[in-house]
């Protein structure tokens, strides 16, 4: 197997892995009032999870 000719530096190995870090989060929309907020989590903006109320929200 063949070997680098040269040292790979700090910077060009942190660009190659920086790459990966830019996706967008998934989000879903709730069906009630349209918010968006992360799946197989509580909405945070009204409580609800799966179709339940699961905590209280002060408005």
């Amino acid at each position: 197997m063949g070997q680098p000719k040269r040292k790979q530096s700090k910077q060009r190995s942190r660009k190659r892995r920086g790459a990966n870090q830019f996706e967008l989060p998934q989000l879903m929309k709730d069906s009630t009032d349209g918010t968006l907020y992360m799946p197989h989590r509580v909405n945070p903006s009204n409580g609800t999870y799966r179709g339940r109320q699961v905590i209280s929200v002060k408005v």
